[in-house]
C-alpha cells in the first residue's frame, strides 16, 4: 500500500492509553525524533484510526511525530462507542494529549475527516497550532453528506447499488436512518455485516484505480465497525451550526501557514470543498493532484503531502 514517496517504515519509541472521561480511553504513540519539531497526525473516518503507514509522511530525523486513535476508534476503547463522542470532545482530547506530552505548540496534519477536525481544532485553539497540512477536504456540510449517501451513485453506480440494496426496501428512502437502524440491531452479526458493507462502499471509492490491498482494510470487521458506526453518528448527530461554520471562521486561522492537497478525481470528498476553502483563504497553498482520487496513499497525494512537511522542515514555520 505504501509507495516510493513515503519515508521508510518506523516504529514508535513510546505509546500509551490516555483516559479522557469515564467511558473513553484513547491510544497514542510517538515516533521519530523525541527532541524534534512536534507534529500531530489526525486520522480520517471518523473511526478509521491511524496506521503504521501514517507515520511515514514525516522526516523522522526532524519531527517528533504524534499519532492517536480518536474516541471509539480501533485501538481506543470502547470500540465504536458513540456516547460522549462529539467534535468538541475530540478537541478536548487533543489538547489533553498535547498537555500530557509536554508540547507547547505543534504542527497539525489531517486528511478527510481529519481535515474537518484539524480545521475545527485550529479554530478553537489557534494558539496551539504552528501550521496546518490538510488533505481531502471535508467540511461536514449537508451537501457533502448528501453526495456521500446518494450522489456517488452517479460515478460508482454498481457500488452504490450494493450499498443501498443491503437495506430492506422500506428503509431505502433514507439510507442514513436505515443503516443507523442496522448498526443498532440486536443481532450483532447483522450489525457488523452492515458496517462492513458501509465501510467497503467508501473504501472501494477512495482510489482512482482499483486497489485490492487498500480496500482489504475496509473489510476488517473491527475496523469496519468503528468506521461505519462513527461516520453514521457524525453524519446524523454531530453537525456544525451553521452548516458552513468552518468556512465562516477562516479569519480566526488565516495567520496559520496552511498547505491544502486534494485529488482531482476524489469521489468521497469532491474537490469543490478544497476550492471553496481556498477561495476564502487565498493565503493558503492549494495543490490539486491531477491523477489521484481520495486516498493519501496514492502516489501523487503522498508526494505532495511529503513535500509539504519537507517545506516545514526546510523553512521552519513557513510564511506563505
Amino acid at each position: 500500500m505504501a509507495n516510493q514517496h513515503f519515508y521508510p517504515e518506523i516504529e514508535p519509541y513510546k505509546s500509551g492509553m490516555m483516559p479522557v472521561d469515564d467511558i473513553h480511553t484513547i491510544y497514542w504513540e510517538e515516533c521519530g525524533n523525541p527532541d524534534g519539531e512536534p507534529i500531530l497526525f489526525i486520522h480520517g473516518g471518523p473511526g478509521a484510526g491511524a496506521t503504521e503507514t501514517d507515520r511515514r509522511f514525516f522526516d523522522p530525523s526532524y519531527f517528533r511525530i504524534v499519532l492517536f486513535d480518536q474516541r471509539g476508534t480501533v485501538r481506543s476503547t470502547p470500540q465504536g462507542e458513540t456516547q460522549n463522542n462529539s467534535i468538541d470532545d475530540l478537541v478536548r482530547d487533543i489538547e489533553q494529549l498535547r498537555t500530557e506530552l509536554g508540547i507547547k505548540t505543534w504542527h497539525v496534519f489531517g486528511g478527510s475527516w481529519g481535515s474537518t477536525l484539524s480545521l475545527y481544532y485550529s479554530q478553537e485553539c489557534p494558539s496551539s497550532c504552528r501550521t496546518l497540512t490538510i488533505r481531502g477536504i471535508w467540511l461536514l456540510r449537508d451537501e457533502e453528506i448528501q453526495w456521500w449517501l446518494y450522489g456517488m451513485r452517479l460515478v460508482q453506480p454498481e457500488r452504490w447499488k450494493v450499498f443501498s440494496e443491503h437495506l430492506p426496501v422500506e428503509d431505502r428512502d433514507d439510507l442514513l436512518e436505515g443503516y443507523w437502524k442496522k448498526f443498532h440491531s440486536e443481532d450483532r452479526d447483522e450489525a457488523r455485516e452492515a458496517a462492513r458493507i458501509w465501510s467497503v462502499y467508501e473504501g472501494a471509492s477512495c482510489t482512482l484505480l482499483p486497489n485490492p490491498e487498500f480496500e482489504a482494510f475496509f473489510h476488517d470487521l473491527d475496523k469496519a465497525w468503528c468506521t461505519a458506526r462513527l461516520e453514521a453518528h457524525y453524519f446524523r448527530n454531530v453537525r456544525l451550526d451553521p452548516d458552513d461554520l468552518l468556512l465562516q471562521r477562516v479569519d480566526t486561522i488565516r495567520h496559520i501557514p496552511t498547505f491544502i492537497v486534494h485529488g482531482r478525481y476524489d469521489i468521497v470528498c469532491p474537490v469543490a470543498s478544497a476550492v471553496d476553502l481556498h477561495a476564502l483563504w487565498p493565503e493558503s497553498s492549494l495543490v490539486i493532484v491531477p491523477d489521484a482520487g481520495h486516498s493519501s496513499h496514492e502516489p501523487g497525494i503522498t508526494k505532495e503531502l511529503v513535500a509539504a512537511t519537507n517545506r516545514i522542515r526546510d523553512k521552519g514555520t513557513p510564511t506563505l
